[in-house]
């Protein structure tokens, strides 16, 4: 197995900025806009970009959250071993709000279409965004495209984008892996 390094903590740094500029064009206050993290690795994301908007910007508030998508998955039932869930934290109100769907790599889509489902549970957003720090272009199962964007990376099918964050790995690095 070998592994190279697409993206450094610097560089994830500056990546973090620029997407957080890019959200704070569209939504500036965010008195109408909420960020949703994709359990479990969309939420360290989500939560860098909420601290870069509340320091750096001066956002007084930027509601985030955490979605569990686990048994919204179409395919939950076929992987062949036991899931643990990650806990949902939504303790705010999505109805008629922006929701910005926070993850680390946008794959085949199928994660996006599950938060679709899942997000339905806590009201009926009045528009929905998506996020991502690395997009997998060429593997898509379904029509997902991501609004705001941090890479995009042409990985082949045995290859495997991994995303290391200092809150789980004790690194800030994007790596390609192949099998």
């Amino acid at each position: 197995m070998s592994q190279k390094l697409l993206l450094n903590a610097k560089e994830i740094e500056i990546i973090l900025h620029r997407l957080s500029c890019q959200l704070l064009e569209k939504h500036s206050d965010f008195s109408e806009t909420v960020l949703v993290g994709i359990q479990p690795r969309g939420t360290f994301l989500a939560n860098r970009i909420q601290k870069i908007l509340k320091e750096d910007y001066a956002l007084p508030e930027v509601k985030t959250g955490k979605l569990d998508i686990t048994f919204y998955r179409d395919d939950f039932r076929r992987l062949g071993k036991t899931l643990e869930a990650n806990k949902t934290k939504i303790d705010f109100l999505v109805e008629d709000k922006n929701v910005v769907f926070i993850d680390d790599v946008l794959f085949t889509g199928r994660s996006i279409r599950a938060a679709l489902t899942a997000i339905q549970s806590f009201g009926r957003p009045k528009e929905i965004e998506l996020l991502t720090l690395i997009d997998r272009r060429f593997s898509r199962h379904l029509p997902i495209q991501p609004d705001y964007n941090g890479r995009r990376v042409d990985a082949i099918n045995d290859e495997k984008v991994l995303v290391n964050w200092v809150e789980n790995a004790n690194e800030d690095s994007v790596y390609l892996v192949k099998k």
